[in-house]
């Protein structure tokens, strides 16, 4: 059994990890724990707070009874406001302060993106546009080609965990560009563990999501792979077949 801890910011989509769990059929337990959110703001002043080492910290000793093997702050914009090296420090702090291996879904998606080998990436964000492009600067950051950037403008998480299927295919649809060898749509409020295989049938490519990523990173930073397709092209080889 492998058991991977994450850090995650109040309560919007996190039952999207139950959800993965069952959908990787192996011996890997998710174990969810809840860190505060503060206020719940899609601005930097707010996320910068969101993220904090003493707001990480408080979660800890919860994720060491857990046995997990490794931990992710399970929150993008909770880590790419810091930037390139800020966001390091968060990691290699929360590091420190776990006893184990680490990482956040901002470094999920740029080792996602390697993954695929796709250098050519579209942002579909729910964030408004000054957050959206701070991303995508990581993104670039990464070592990534952002050739657009769509913001939907939502503030709080709790609105974003409201959307369905429906609204999360909008999204991408908008947010696609022909030059994108795949999509991202970051924002670990948003629920997207049911519709991966509908959003890579939708576009044709692969979509790479908060959850998702963030679930892959954990189960890289302890040396499993897991081949299961109904997560999306990053747990498989096989290739997509256009709609």
């Amino acid at each position: 059994m492998t058991a991977l801890g994450f850090l995650y910011p109040g309560h919007s989509a996190e039952d999207d990890y139950p959800r993965i769990e069952q959908l990787l059929g192996s011996d890997i337990r998710l174990d969810v724990i809840h860190t505060d959110i503060g206020e719940d703001a899609h601005r930097v002043d707010a996320l910068l707070r969101m993220g904090s080492a003493e707001r990480l910290a408080a979660g800890v000793d919860a994720l060491r009874l857990t046995g997990a093997e490794a931990v992710v702050w399970a929150c993008t914009s909770g880590s790419f406001v810091y930037g390139w090296e800020g966001a390091h420090d968060q990691v290699r702090t929360l590091a420190r302060t776990a006893g184990m291996p680490a990482s956040s879904t901002s470094f999920a998606f740029v080792h996602a993106v390697q993954e695929l080998e796709v250098g050519h990436v579209a942002v579909g964000a729910t964030y408004p546009e000054d957050v959206a492009d701070l991303f995508a600067e990581f993104l670039r950051a990464g070592g990534a080609e952002v050739v657009g950037v769509r913001g939907s403008g939502i503030i709080t998480a709790a609105e974003v965990g409201t959307w369905g299927e429906d609204e999360v295919l909008a999204l991408a649809r908008e947010a696609d560009h022909p030059d994108a060898q795949a999509v991202l749509l970051p924002d670990t409020a948003l629920h997207t563990a049911s519709h991966l295989q509908a959003l890579e049938k939708e576009l044709g490519k692969p979509v790479l999501t908060a959850n998702q990523v963030t679930v892959w990173e954990a189960l890289r930073l302890t040396d499993r792979r897991v081949n299961a397709p109904t997560l999306g092209s990053l747990f498989t080889k096989e290739p997509i077949v256009q709609a």
